[in-house]
């Protein structure tokens, strides 16, 4: 168990990276569910801003990590910095694409999580269901906002605030399993 855990470290160094980014995407999912009518005209500066910054801070986290599956984070940090920069450079198309945007990030996002729960069985994590779970959830909730924005009569306003709440825990989850991955190298 040692040397599997040694492999890992790296991979661990700077669990909180995710942490920032689940508050951030929780943050914007609690403001979009508070301010319907006004979110859908501030989404593209408000969610433009939250994918660079998602971006930024996952590029970052995939160099740190660089050693040991770091590619996954390292392409969906450069496709959350550029959709971050083509939301700001165009907010009249982004009310438009917004839903898209979004649906497909979560999209990718989700395989990236379910691909990890997977890896996290591997590793000992026990319960590596409640990140699959979550990743799946995620899954679902991207095919409704790429198939119909409006399903079922809902604004895309709220189905947007669920997404980011739900990639927010995903988030938040993760980061505290790579604490506790890093807790239990430190006590080897």
């Amino acid at each position: 168990m040692k040397q599997t855990f040694k492999k890992i470290e790296k991979a661990i160094k700077r669990w909180y990276l995710m942490l920032i980014v689940g508050v951030v995407f929780i943050v914007l999912g609690i403001w979009t569910f508070a301010t319907p009518a006004d979110a859908y005209a501030a989404l593209s500066f408000v969610f433009a801003f939250g994918f660079l910054i998602n971006g930024i801070t996952e590029v970052i986290f995939a160099f740190d990590n660089r050693h040991q599956n770091w590619g996954w984070s390292l392409a969906l940090g450069i496709l959350s910095a550029i959709v971050g920069i083509l939301l700001l450079l165009n907010p009249a198309t982004t009310m438009v694409t917004l839903p898209y945007y979004i649906g497909f990030t979560l999209l990718f996002r989700s395989i990236s999580g379910m691909v990890t729960a997977y890896d996290m069985k591997q590793y000992g994590i026990l319960d590596w269901g409640t990140l699959m779970v979550t990743a799946v959830l995620g899954l679902i909730f991207s095919f409704i906002l790429l198939w119909n924005p409006m399903f079922a009569g809902v604004s895309v306003v709220i189905w947007t605030a669920l997404a980011f709440i739900l990639l927010g825990c995903y988030s938040i989850y993760f980061s505290f399993k790579l604490r506790k991955l890093n807790k239990m190298m430190k006590e080897e």
